[in-house]
């Protein structure tokens, strides 16, 4: 049914096709007439109304800028509006998209171009979405919702489908080159040629040349088995580097291409013989509207085409833009643009003249630098939203000066341009695309100059460039990439490799970044912290990156964040952790932190998440530490015993180090059962699986063996000789020697005669509490739990409360996103106060309350009682009271209502005040 809808489209009778196919009403407006500048008009004609929302045809193409001054002209009479330009094989749709911008809502068109006879699945879509019910009457903002979900979405598509079709490309060149090609030097002809494509795609869609000049070589000028289409590319290639006065004897279809200059064109390269395959795809990407292409493309086109394994190698994420605004706008961008409105709410027409023209001047004193820029998508986002900027000035100027012309020159005044910008980036394949992409989102930017002024600057043969270098960005220098001052920003995405991930030479390479040899488990990323600091030493300046969120967890953060604060930055604000999202293709699943510095902020912000993919919530903080808490600057380091002395040490479980000869598991048990002398010596054992999610286990357990027990049991001998057998072939000394006693785990707890509480060194981060669970003596607790002895029950009440969580979750690290418990670092530091005995008494008993709603709801395993959302009431209830009474041992009378952040600020307030002393001693021993 919608084939037929193109069809009818396609002859034009757009006024039929409105009212009687799509079931639109009758035009209820005259026609529009604009004159042009040439004394010619353009005559609109509106086809088809529905309750206000019209569409308008145009029989002519004349380009974006008069289409937009007759869109403008429309725009008086109608709000929401279909445009058609046509002529007779072409047609271009246009429609006003709104989206979010600030505090309001900005509008961009959208502008689905189809071509006669192509196939457009797009088109047909669009056309089958705004057909209106034939017997049901909607309301207008149901019909307004149908064009926007048709129409609003043009880029996306536009983006995805590019995507795609560079890969396709990317694979068809890589294929031509015969076998044994020198690898490297094919990936570099291939990233060149693919650049260059990609701003020929540009240039048929956003009028650089004569419309479709670049589809029409490629469809009328090669041969359509493609099998000349490699010579003819490398024709065109030196053509467009070649000035006008060296094409003499140049055929007519390369002669009309312009001299374009810049580093585009200029290196020599001769592509192999390519066939039909490339020849398709560039025509299949000749039918795409590259001029409303996403900036976030360049990196999604990017991932489509690189080897998996590579990008794993060189910790390559890229970003969406909304993920890009979540860096920019908080650091510089949103201040700029409240600098806008608070020119524009000057009292006097004077004022604002002179505050709008320094922040136009401030615009462009600003320089931009990625040093790990991949494809350019935070130097294009970047660049595009100063441009918009600068229009919005130039735009304001306009409407203050009271007349349509400027008293500047909107073609040669604007002061935001591309070398202003620069990136560093290690692999040549993104760094030509981000140059090329500079370029083409400048395009981008001067069409929408020219929409608003009828005029946008002449960009061919190029003058200005953004400049990428080529290389690593911890051994490049960046101060000669771009001199530091205070009006730099930098910011960006480095790559995402862990500090178990990372090769020797990464390793390296921080410790050179870092000045220092022992860089702890430091993540490849704060290597772009420690070169920041370096290269705003003596200067003030803003940057920011995307990083890994275990930076902020555990460990790392007094080895990164001490350094930091002591060079004089501030945190100026900080996205907690999030899930990323990117454009590309089987993108990368990572939690990942934004924090960006200044000197000193004047208004730091916290962006908090109540789950890694929700929206977030903007909090004002008055100083945001490391741990991305409104807190004291403290660091929990690693500590041999606990800063409270209310807290008995907690240390690992019993591990066996046995080849799995002194653990029972439960096919072999009732072997074991069967020898009178082994039974004596079988116990429970634990390990995290078992605690969370039950099941029987069993171990031997003889510290308190009588040797000659050895020798009377089979199942005893028979193990035992295993084991020694295993320990005693084992390279590590420590290992080897525990063959002497084969009947002993080879690492035992101190105390195991008392009852105590068992930790699982990992928790879902989903959980309400950490769970943990209390045992007899009798059980063995294996290592992969932690256990603290715990006679009175104080333990476990601690570590079951709401704020023993909140600490885990601030100061703890995480495997992948899942809570990781440790002694040294989160238990030796949970700054717990010494409660009144009143007080300890009625945590106890809120914890032996707990147990006793644990028996009473069920025999489940401990995972299953805690579900997150199904928590059983009396459970709840018991939790909530155990809250009250820890909350009370410090100070407070929270309870259930106290927010995970107001935990954090108590937490931290106590920790600094119980580490004080400790501090100062730190610092008197660093100074010695």
């Amino acid at each position: 049914m919608s084939d037929d809808l193109v069809a009818k489209s396609e002859k034009r009778d757009y006024a039929g096709l409105f009212r009687f196919d799509l079931y639109w009403g009758a035009p209820d407006q005259r026609p529009l007439v604009l004159e042009l500048d040439n004394g010619a008009t353009l005559t609109a004609t509106n086809v088809s109304s529905y309750k206000g929302l019209r569409v308008w045809e145009v029989p002519a193409l004349p380009g974006s800028a008069i289409e937009a001054r007759l869109d403008q002209l429309i725009a008086k009479t109608t709000t929401n509006r279909l445009v058609i330009f046509h002529e007779a094989d072409k047609q271009a749709w246009r429609w006003p998209s709104r989206s979010s911008k600030g505090a309001g809502v900005a509008s961009r068109t959208a502008r689905h171009v189809h071509r006669t006879g192509s196939n457009d699945p797009r088109f047909a879509e669009k056309l089958e979405a705004i057909r209106l019910p034939d017997d049901v009457l909607l309301d207008v903002n149901a019909v307004l919702a149908k064009v926007r979900a048709a129409f609003d979405v043009e880029s996306q598509h536009e983006t995805k489908q590019a995507s795609r079709l560079m890969a396709r490309m990317y694979a068809a060149i890589e294929k031509a080159y015969p076998d044994g090609y020198n690898s490297k030097k094919r990936d570099h002809e291939i990233s060149v040629s693919l650049a260059r494509a990609l701003f020929l795609l540009f240039g048929d869609d956003t009028e650089m040349w004569a419309s479709d000049l670049f589809q029409d070589f490629v469809k009328d000028h090669t041969a359509r088995a493609g099998s000349d289409i490699g010579d003819r590319f490398n024709e065109l290639f030196e053509v467009l580097d070649t000035p006008p006065n060296s094409r003499a004897g140049l055929p007519a279809e390369l002669r009309s291409f312009p001299y374009v200059n810049g580093g585009i064109f200029s290196e020599k390269i001769q592509l192999p013989a390519l066939n039909q395959d490339f020849r398709d795809a560039i025509l299949d990407a000749c039918a795409v509207d590259w001029s409303t292409i996403s900036p976030a493309i360049f990196g999604s086109m990017f991932q489509s085409v690189r080897d998996a394994q590579t990008r794993r190698d060189l910790g390559e994420h890229y970003t969406s833009e909304e993920n890009i605004k979540k860096t920019l706008e908080p650091l510089f961008l949103d201040e700029l643009r409240a600098e806008l409105g608070a020119a524009l709410g000057r009292d006097t027409t004077r004022k604002k003249l002179n505050a709008l023209r320094a922040l136009w001047d401030n615009l462009g004193a600003i320089r931009f630098m990625d040093p790990a820029c991949g494809c350019g998508n935070f130097i294009i986002t970047a660049y595009k939203q100063l441009r918009l900027l600068e229009l919005d000035v130039m735009l304001a100027l306009q409407e203050l000066e009271g007349s349509t012309q400027l008293s500047f020159d909107p073609t040669l005044d604007l002061k935001v341009t591309l070398d202003h910008f620069y990136g560093i980036e290690i692999d040549e394949w993104p760094a030509r695309i981000a140059e090329t992409a500079m370029f083409l989102v400048d395009r981008q930017c001067d069409l929408q100059l020219r929409e608003r002024f009828g005029e946008a600057p002449e960009r061919l043969p190029i003058q200005r460039e953004t400049r990428i270098v080529v290389g690593s960005a911890l051994r490049i220098p960046w101060e000669e990439v771009c001199p530091p001052s205070a009006n730099v920003i930098v910011a960006g995405n480095p790559p995402f490799l862990g500090h178990a991930t990372r090769s020797e030479s990464q390793a390296e390479e921080l410790r050179d970044a870092w000045g220092r040899d022992d860089i702890s488990r430091l993540d490849y990323v704060t290597g772009w912290h420690a070169r920041a600091l370096r290269y705003f030493a003596t200067t003030d300046g803003l940057w920011a990156f995307v990083t890994t969120s275990s930076v902020t967890q555990g460990d790392p953060v007094p080895h990164l964040f001490e350094p930091i604060f002591a060079g004089g930055w501030q945190i100026k604000f900080a996205h907690r952790t999030f899930a990323w999202e990117s454009e590309a293709t089987n993108a990368a699943a990572v939690h990942c932190v934004i924090v960006g510095f200044a000197r000193s902020p004047a208004k730091p912000l916290l962006y908090d998440y109540d789950t890694p993919k929700a929206k977030p919530t903007v909090i004002p903080a008055k100083r945001i530490n490391g741990y991305l808490a409104d807190g004291p600057i403290v660091y929990a380091i690693k500590r041999s015993q606990p800063i409270s002395p209310v807290l008995a040490p907690v240390t690992f479980g019993a591990m066996a180090r046995d080849g799995g000869h002194l653990i029972v598991e439960p096919e072999e048990v009732d072997e074991v059962r069967a020898d009178p002398i082994a039974r004596k010596y079988l116990r429970r054992f634990l390990q995290a699986r078992e605690l969370l999610h039950g099941g029987d286990r069993w171990c031997l357990w003889m510290v308190d063996i009588d040797p000659a027990d050895i020798a009377k049991s089979p199942v005893l001998r028979q193990r035992l000789d295993a084991v020694r057998e295993l320990r005693s072939q084992s390279r590590a000394a420590s290992t080897a020697a525990m063959a002497a006693t084969p009947h002993l785990f080879g690492q035992r707890p101190a105390v195991h005669d008392v009852p105590f509480v068992g930790i699982p060194r990992h928790v879902s981060e989903d959980r309400h509490y950490f769970l943990v669970a209390r045992f007899g003596p009798e059980v063995i607790c294996g290592d992969a739990n932690f256990m603290v002895s715990d006679p009175d029950g104080l333990a476990f009440a601690i570590l079951t409360s709401s704020m023993f969580l909140a600490w885990q979750k601030t100061v703890g690290g995480r495997l992948e996103s899942r809570l990781r418990f440790s002694n040294t670092i989160v238990w030796n530091n949970f700054p717990f106060p010494m409660p009144d005995p009143h007080v300890r008494d009625a945590i106890i008993a809120s914890g032996q309350a707990i147990e006793s709603a644990r028996a009473e709801v069920g025999t489940g395993p401990l995972a299953d009682l805690y579900l997150p959302g199904d928590l059983d009431p009396r459970l709840k209830a018991a939790h909530d009271a155990l809250d009250s009474a820890v909350d009370a041992a410090f100070g407070r009378s929270g309870g259930p209502g106290m927010s995970e952040l107001q935990r954090e600020d108590i937490l931290f307030e106590c920790y600094a005040e119980m580490t004080s002393d400790l501090l100062s001693e730190r610092i008197q021993r660093r100074r010695r």
